[in-house]
């Protein structure tokens, strides 16, 4: 067995414990000190995991089916993206709209964007997590149907940060903030739709919604951008921010790196689409007029 250190050494050892110690105390100061629910949390948690792969599996075929009827003559493939999707608009539903309202009046957490917690914000973050894990199974089990690797990074990126909120109780305000990215999802989900159902890329309702997907993309991705980094700045080196520790500090600030570098690569490929379809129309009714013209 070996001896414990003396002399010399054992003030070595003490100064290299007390600054091990040091660093641990930086990387997680003051996390334990928040009132979070974790019967609360874990519950939703499950229960969000559970109802999305029961929306997935069972509830989305037979919903589907009565509300489309083009749904039942889709391919195997279609049908588990179009399942996927389904899911995707429920869960944005569900916490964008929760989402809006602890964004408004939520008084725990606009009072303290960094400590401040509430059982709203604490469930709503939860159900987001039951999601992204269930779509992160799906993706896995049909990774050669839906796969995809941005996907996978979004919704670990997401993971990561929502851990610290719902573990120990910090920027609760901010994630519910992220959340409200979802409210773009369905007009995404439902382009996806139209494109399955072979509607016409010029109908009435396929333009509407392309220029709605675009625009609250647009709101609540990209014009939500510069208030958040504004705010970090805001905050940076302030006691309220130092006691989060280096570890969640970094997490907050790569994660919404990683998410917005993301959103702008989506953003620039809806706007991409979105011109050419305008240019598209542009180039049909000029084509109409010519041909009304030597008509008459």
């Amino acid at each position: 067995m070996s001896q414990p250190p003396r002399g010399r050494a054992a003030e070595e050892a003490c100064l290299q414990s007390t600054q091990k110690g040091g660093q641990d105390g930086a990387l997680f100061s003051g996390l334990k000190k928040m009132d979070t629910n974790p019967s609360l949390v874990i519950g939703t948690t499950f229960t969000s995991f559970f109802t999305f792969q029961l929306l997935f599996y069972f509830v989305s075929y037979w919903f589907s089916a009565k509300v489309s009827p083009g749904f039942n003559s889709l391919n195997f493939e279609k049908k588990i993206e179009w399942n996927s999707r389904v899911v995707s608009t429920c869960h944005s539903l569900v916490v964008g709209i929760l989402g809006s309202y602890i964004f408004l009046f939520d008084e725990a957490t606009i009072a303290d964007p960094l400590w401040g917690i509430s059982s709203p914000v604490q469930v709503n973050i939860a159900i987001s997590t039951g999601y992204l894990i269930s779509d992160l199974l799906i993706l896995i089990l049909y990774w050669k149907v839906i796969g995809d690797k941005y996907f996978i990074i979004h919704h670990c990126t997401a993971l990561c940060a929502y851990y610290f909120v719902l573990r120990y109780g910090v920027l609760a305000y901010i994630g519910n903030f992220r959340l409200l990215a979802e409210l773009s999802s369905p007009f995404v989900n439902q382009r996806w739709f139209f494109e399955a159902l072979k509607y016409p890329k010029f109908s009435r309702a396929n333009v509407i919604n392309g220029i709605l997907m675009t625009v609250v993309f647009f709101v609540v991705r990209i014009v939500s951008i510069p208030p958040l980094y504004a705010y970090i700045y805001s905050v940076l080196g302030t006691e309220a921010y130092l006691r989060l520790g280096v570890l969640v500090q970094f997490t907050w600030i790569s994660s919404c790196l990683v998410l917005d570098v993301m959103n702008v690569m989506w953003m620039i490929k809806i706007s991409k689409g979105c011109i050419k379809v305008i240019s598209l129309i542009r180039q049909e009714k000029a084509k109409k007029s010519l041909q009304n013209g030597k008509l008459d």
